[in-house]
């Protein structure tokens, strides 16, 4: 047995084929490296460049390698904001490369997948936390992609029996503790990222959008979880399709909210910076509160997140961002 990794050269990804490796899982990577690193992929793992939508170099892939029996996918535009301005292009990319996925997962007779999908599929939510059973009702198109390519494996675990599991998260932060692999983005869109650039001197300060929001300190709160906790997620719910066990949704998160203030001030205790910060006019479409219950996937999937610690997460984040200050180009 082996894994198929899509988009293993990401930023989720790598850290995941990273923790299969060191499990000592066969892992099979394929990433088209339009936003991934190969730099940033374990040289143990089996390494394809090339598009999850191009069937035929698909085709190849699974016929190199006869013994996987299950993919994750991580290979899917993430940035709202883009997806806003080119939406044709995430549904493109996303939603029918996953058509094009399955099609050729099915001629193989590959029944388990784990799906990387997120928390824009709620859109604003009405209460918090974030139950798996709540409405979905996508505020953007990144979202709406997503959803669409949940609503397309659930047909086709209903036409072909390939069994899934749809992994819905928020906030993704921190690195590999050793700072060997990390966040590299072009641009950079995260929070944590950024404040750690306004740290090393690469931005002036810090805008932080909106102080008026419905939270304690009136800025955005949002639920913040590791790479690696990631990680393991998707190797459980692997075992748990492995095991026979029917299609599900999960949301991954820490269960705890900080909020965009409270991210800075953990960020200046742990790299002993001034990080200038200021307040700027809110953005569109930013929910107040963005926080999962995650008991589903603690009680079903046995999930022990490890870096609960919001610290502890910045801390791997800025041993990253130190000895990368330019991310893989430094290699």
């Amino acid at each position: 047995m082996s894994v198929l990794v899509l988009g293993g050269a990401g930023y989720i990804g790598s850290h995941t084929v990273d923790r299969l490796v060191d499990q000592g899982q066969d892992v099979v990577v394929v990433d088209s490296l339009v936003t991934g690193h190969r730099a940033a992929v374990n040289d143990k793992a089996k390494f394809y460049q090339g598009d999850l939508a191009d069937q035929d170099f698909m085709r190849k892939v699974f016929t190199e390698n006869p013994e996987i029996d299950a993919v994750i996918h991580f290979a899917a535009y993430s940035l709202v904001a883009e997806s806003m301005k080119k939406p044709l292009k995430y549904f493109d990319n996303n939603t029918a490369g996953m058509i094009k996925l399955l099609e050729v997962m099915n001629e193989f007779d590959i029944k388990n997948i784990v799906f990387s999908s997120t928390a824009a599929t709620y859109g604003i939510p009405e209460k918090m936390p974030i139950m798996e059973s709540d409405p979905q009702d996508p505020i953007n198109p990144y979202g709406e992609s997503k959803l669409m390519m949940e609503k397309i494996m659930r047909w086709a675990d209903e036409a072909y029996g390939t069994k899934f599991v749809a992994l819905r998260y928020f906030n993704v932060a921190g690195a590999k503790p050793d700072g060997s692999i990390g966040e590299d983005h072009g641009p950079e869109t995260h929070l944590i990222p950024i404040v750690l650039q306004v740290a090393q001197g690469k931005r002036d300060k810090l805008q932080i959008y909106g102080d008026d929001y419905n939270t304690p300190d009136g800025t955005n709160v949002r639920d913040y979880v590791h790479p690696f906790d990631l990680a393991d997620a998707h190797i459980l719910a692997v075992d748990h399709l492995r095991k026979g066990n029917e299609s599900n949704a999960f949301n991954l998160g820490s269960s705890t909210g900080f909020s965009n203030l409270e991210i800075v001030e953990a960020a200046r205790k742990v790299t002993g910076k001034e990080i200038p910060a200021e307040i700027a006019p809110r953005r569109g479409g930013d929910p107040d509160s963005l926080i999962a219950s995650s008991d589903k996937a603690r009680e079903i999937l046995g999930w022990k997140p490890q870096f609960d610690n919001i610290e502890r997460i910045i801390e791997t984040a800025w041993a990253w961002h130190s000895s990368h200050p330019n991310g893989y180009d430094d290699k």
